[in-house]
């Protein structure tokens, strides 16, 4: 029932960001990292928050302070972007590089 709950708001977010106003800028990005991880990144226009779609759950990140690109965490997931890479840590797992896929 409860995977049933995630499936259903991760379509419902998807589908509202694809029919969102054409005048709000929205982009996904879609990455894959050293470990097998696979995920979704959407960023809109007035929301400072990345919206994740990973391990088949929705995971909203607060931006946090960094010295050097953006970071974002929450719900037990940090994701970094910098000039150097992508990484990402979740699930208790150790922090793995991740590239646009």
């Amino acid at each position: 029932m409860n995977r049933r709950k995630h499936s259903i708001f991760g379509a419902t977010f998807l589908v509202a960001a694809a029919c969102a106003s054409p005048t709000m800028a929205q982009t996904f990005q879609n990455y894959r990292c050293a470990d097998g991880t696979r995920f979704i990144v959407g960023f809109f226009e007035y929301d400072s928050r990345a919206h994740l779609q990973i391990d088949g759950k929705p995971v909203t990140l607060a931006r946090r302070f960094g010295l050097s690109g953006a970071r974002y965490s929450g719900g037990g997931v940090t994701l970094k972007i910098t000039r150097a890479g992508t990484t990402v840590k979740h699930a208790r797992r150790p922090v793995t590089a991740c590239e646009l896929s």
